[in-house]
């Protein structure tokens, strides 16, 4: 589906900074949906907010063509997807000082402790998401896995660069499919937000 109509980006060099231009034909602010999954968040914060540009980043390609049909049949105009692994996108594509909002929700918790060196959140891969922030841009997390939630809420106390937010709690209609599932099986859900100083 990687045709003129599809709203899955395509760079021409997968090395190079995105030219964001060459995407979006507006020069608003940029919100990140990092791992957007089914795409439920996604589509329903860029229906309510028209004045921003949103990118959903995700690898598995049957996820982004089941979102860019979505975009298609509701007319969605501010809304981009890119299939890559999350951590090259934002460490290789996105520019410097680009993305004034990421959202993080239910990143792969990899629970086994021999796994825990796959986890997505490093003191590295914070500096990568402050480097890409805007001035008081804003990072938004939420995961059910606690011991990765502290893990991960330790490192953004401790980083100078960052500063605690009250904490972004999506509506109904913003829940993820993974966040729907959780909610029913009553389990907690860890939340965090954080802006760039």
């Amino acid at each position: 589906m990687d045709d003129e109509t599809s709203h899955i980006i395509s760079p021409p060099n997968w090395t190079d900074t995105l030219n964001l231009s060459d995407y979006f034909e507006d020069s608003k602010p940029l919100k990140v949906d990092v791992g957007c999954g089914k795409g439920r968040f996604l589509l329903a914060k860029a229906e309510k907010s028209p004045d921003v540009n949103f990118l959903g980043i995700d690898r598995l390609l049957t996820r982004l063509r089941l979102i860019d049909k979505r975009i298609t049949r509701r007319g969605i105009k501010n809304t981009k997807l890119l299939r890559i692994e999350n951590s090259y996108a934002i460490q290789y594509l996105l520019p410097p000082e680009s993305v004034s909002t990421f959202y993080i929700f239910f990143p792969d918790p990899w629970p086994k402790k021999r796994h825990h060196k796959r986890r997505m959140f490093n003191s590295e891969f914070l500096e990568q998401l402050r480097s890409r922030l805007t001035d008081n841009g804003i990072i938004h997390i939420a995961t059910d896995h606690l011991g990765y939630f502290e893990e991960i809420e330790g490192l953004l106390k401790s980083h100078e660069g960052f500063r605690e937010l009250e904490s972004f709690v999506p509506t109904e209609d913003e829940r993820t499919s993974f966040e729907i599932i959780f909610l029913k099986q009553n389990l907690t859900i860890g939340r965090c937000s954080y802006q760039k100083q």
